[in-house]
């Protein structure tokens, strides 16, 4: 009897059908070739359940990944295990409208290998552009799934940037939690920015570790620019988690699961951390929601009117 059921992570016939995907990114190129012009509500879901290609889709004049959570950790894995240099951002809200505000940090995002929907106004945006079966790509969830997941494939991962008691904590929660996994390194970084010296030493660093994965937490966009200036240069997926590791070493809590995938995880930090988080959301939120509302309204008219969507604004 031939088996229906889908692909997990475990599966080796998954991870071929990922394999297929990275083959299919590198010869052609798929979102490098599409027009932002044309993306406004055409269904993806037949492309994203067959996993052939993906696109980045234009959100507020940024590119993001339209391609479901378990399929981009497969897509990381294949990348980590091949020792390629790539850089991926976990955008949100906040990092969009950096992005609109700034062009010279746009091109940081128009730059990145992948652009995962880590906010729930993300994933919406995305389902009503046309990648309807879209679900949320968040930082800690990567993390949790790349630390799980890398033993199987043989890659060590380096954990970069935050305080080191935080990485403290997280290295015992870590071997607690997976066993198998191997640290590759764990890095704090100062404030200011390094030396020539430093940062030569660091990337050797890292790259005597053998890390496939490198993951960050030096806050967004610092993170961002970073990743970009090592492209190349550190020869592993370098992922940018933002506040994934106080998270993860338990120094703040996580919204319920309920509140997250509701869209109020915003709320739920902010009432956290009211001090730092309160003039960035007071600022970001509106414009980000003034921006969606007219992107999706020129959408409906242009749509309506000409029967060729644009989802440029």
């Amino acid at each position: 009897m031939k088996n229906t059921s889908q692909p997990t992570l475990n599966d080796p016939e998954s991870l071929s059908e990922q394999h297929h995907i990275q083959n299919q990114y590198f010869e052609n190129q798929y979102f490098e070739n599409q027009s932002f012009e044309n993306q406004c509500f055409d269904s993806l879901d037949l492309e994203l359940r067959a996993l052939k290609v993906y696109r980045k889709l234009n959100v507020i004049n940024s590119p993001v990944s339209a391609l479901p959570f378990e399929s981009q950790i497969n897509l990381i894995l294949e990348w980590a295990t091949s020792k390629v240099s790539k850089f991926i951002c976990v955008a949100n809200t906040h990092m969009l409208v950096e992005a609109y505000w700034h062009p010279e940090f746009a091109a940081v995002l128009k730059d990145a290998d992948l652009v995962t929907p880590d906010g729930m106004p993300l994933v919406w945006m995305l389902r009503l552009l046309g990648a309807r079966t879209q679900n949320r790509v968040a930082g800690l969830d990567l993390l949790l799934s790349l630390c799980k997941l890398a033993p199987l494939r043989n890659v060590s991962i380096f954990f970069l940037g935050s305080e080191p008691k935080v990485l403290e904590k997280m290295r015992e929660r870590l071997v607690r939690e997976f066993p198998n996994l191997r640290i590759a390194g764990m890095e704090p970084l100062p404030f200011r920015p390094l030396t020539r010296a430093e940062d030569e030493a660091l990337i050797e660093k890292i790259h005597n570790s053998g890390a496939g994965i490198v993951l960050l937490a030096l806050g967004c966009p610092k993170q961002e620019y970073w990743m970009q200036q090592h492209k190349d240069k550190i020869q592993a997926v370098m992922i940018g988690l933002g506040g994934a590791f106080p998270v993860y070493a338990g120094n703040h809590k996580r919204a319920p699961h309920w509140l997250r995938f509701g869209g109020g995880e915003w709320l739920y930090r902010l009432l956290q951390e009211p001090l730092r988080l309160s003039s960035r959301y007071g600022k970001t939120i509106p414009v980000f929601a003034g921006l969606a509302l007219r992107q999706l309204l020129v959408c409906y008219l242009k749509k309506d009117g000409q029967n060729a969507p644009s989802t440029r604004i």
